[in-house]
């Protein structure tokens, strides 16, 4: 307020504009943004700025600025975190005793919000506005600050990070249901899901800055590849258990014997079925009863020896098969239930 520019005028108007010229013969305070790195006055068409006089010598200066502010942020929760960035302003170079900045609405009505104000990676929760003092060169210097607290966006991250990552868990886990003889089958699954994991944890560090300390999504990374890296280390041991306990049986001369037994089967079937190429001569003096109970009795051995030959088949192809392995049991419902368990305490942790 300057009295040397009251107008004591009875006009209705209570606020007079004038052009903003007259700012090269008035004085203003030289307001700065302290931790503003870059800032510019919109100047199109033409400068945007007004000057307005009250009755009783009061002015009433505004601007359009847009300023880019330094906001020190800690990721360690990053990308679920939720950041406190300050904007401080005051005089340039007068001390409290010459400047002294206050909210001339109170602090809750200073500061506005524009309704139709978005931002591509946080959310505005609230801000706050608040009076302090800070020391420049030993001076003592009046000073506003505006406190805005922010919440990042979560939703690119759960899409392309934290689902893709559960999924490649998941998929390490198909290898438990693979038959344990399949040697190639569930490395090439433990491979591509290795390589897999690793690309993404890769990619999701391009965009953020290098820190020295381990962020939330590092540690669900790091989580992710122990799981993998668990499922092809659980395959070593259920592979080696294959080879040296339930393996491919070795011949015996029991399997020899059986082969023996076989091919005498077979000729027995070749006997009694049907008459082979050695010439037959029935007897005219069996009687026709006698004759037709040999007869009888031969189709039932022929019965029983394919019978035998065909379960002698089966227990042999039964015995050179490994069965399931009980590692690949037990693992088809432990690491499922740890994942889901980790994962319940690190999302109760970072979303609290």
């Amino acid at each position: 307020m300057d009295e040397r520019l009251a107008t004591n005028s009875s006009t209705e108007k209570e606020n007079i504009s004038v052009s903003i010229k007259i700012l090269e013969k008035i004085w203003f305070p030289d307001t700065v943004f302290y931790n503003g790195r870059k800032s510019y006055l919109h100047m199109v068409p033409t400068p945007n700025r007004f000057v307005r006089i009250g009755r009783n010598g009061s002015i009433y200066f505004s601007q359009r600025l847009t300023v880019r502010a330094i906001c020190k942020m800690e990721l360690y929760h990053y990308p679920l975190d939720f950041q406190t960035c300050p904007l401080y302003f005051g005089s340039f170079a007068y001390s409290e005793d010459d400047v002294k900045y206050t909210w001339n609405s109170g602090k809750d009505a200073s500061v506005a919000r524009a309704p139709d104000m978005t931002m591509s990676q946080f959310d505005l929760i609230n801000f706050s506005a608040e009076t302090s003092f800070t020391y420049r060169k030993d001076v003592r210097q009046s000073m506003l600050t505006v406190y805005f607290n922010l919440r990042r966006h979560t939703g690119y991250f759960v899409i392309n990070i934290f689902v893709p990552c559960m999924l490649l868990v998941i998929l390490s886990w198909v290898s438990f249901w693979i038959n344990r003889e399949a040697t190639s089958d569930r490395i090439a699954l433990g491979t591509t899901t290795v390589l897999t994991m690793a690309f993404l944890a890769l990619d999701s560090r391009s965009d953020l800055p290098r820190v020295k300390y381990a962020t939330a999504l590092d540690l669900y990374i790091a989580l992710c590849f122990v799981f993998i890296l668990s499922a092809i280390v659980q395959f070593a041991i259920v592979h080696r258990f294959t080879k040296h306990g339930h393996g491919d049986v070795e011949p015996t001369p029991t399997d020899n014997d059986d082969e023996d037994e076989e091919s005498e089967d077979e000729t027995a079937l070749t006997r009694n079925g049907k008459p082979h190429n050695q010439s037959f001569h029935p007897d005219t003096n069996i009687p026709s009863n006698r004759v037709f109970l040999c007869r009888g009795e031969s189709r039932l051995r022929v019965w029983l020896s394919s019978l035998r030959m065909k379960n002698r088949r089966q227990f042999k192809r039964r015995k050179h098969r490994n069965s399931v392995s009980q590692i690949d049991r037990v693992s088809r419902v432990l690491f499922p239930l740890v994942f889901v368990l980790l994962n319940f305490l690190y999302w109760s942790f970072y979303l609290q």
